[in-house]
């Protein structure tokens, strides 16, 4: 077998892969909360989170938030709207804005879930002090702030 190029990607020390395994793995973890029980899926219980923390979004700043692809967002409120937990009225403000909430069903599951996703996240945080936590969600923030300026121009 022929040795790696020097310049070769090494998975393993590659940083956006070992955040994407990461965020997989803590991704599976929280869905075990809400896919059996809920029938819901990662993207669709990101949406219902994000509308939970705060109503009256517009699809696209629900995608903007979630750095989701806004086909994904269109699927998972496909789903949601079709199970009465997203409703999407039209904006007093700019008729052509449509504003989602969620209904009370869709409150009701944010709020039976919510609270288990802390407790899932600080069973996953056991371990760590809460120096390593800040110090982590620090460099996150500034990586994601990062990325979105290389991204964005």
């Amino acid at each position: 077998m022929a040795d790696p190029l020097p310049d070769a990607l090494h998975l393993d020390d590659y940083l956006p892969y070992r955040l994407s395994v990461a965020s997989n793995q803590v991704s599976r973890l929280i869905a075990r909360l809400y896919q059996d029980r809920f029938g819901l899926s990662i993207w669709q219980w990101r949406v219902l989170a994000i509308l939970g923390a705060q109503n009256g979004l517009t699809a696209g700043q629900v995608a903007s938030r979630a750095a989701m692809d806004k086909m994904a967002v269109s699927r998972a409120l496909s789903g949601l709207m079709a199970r009465a937990l997203v409703i999407r009225k039209t904006s007093d403000k700019d008729g052509r804005a449509r504003i989602l909430s969620l209904t009370d069903t869709g409150l009701n599951i944010y709020n039976e879930i919510a609270p288990l996703a802390r407790e899932q996240e600080q069973h996953l945080l056991e371990g760590f002090s809460v120096e390593d936590v800040k110090r982590a969600a620090h460099f996150l923030r500034a990586l994601e702030n990062r990325a979105a300026t290389l991204v964005h121009g």
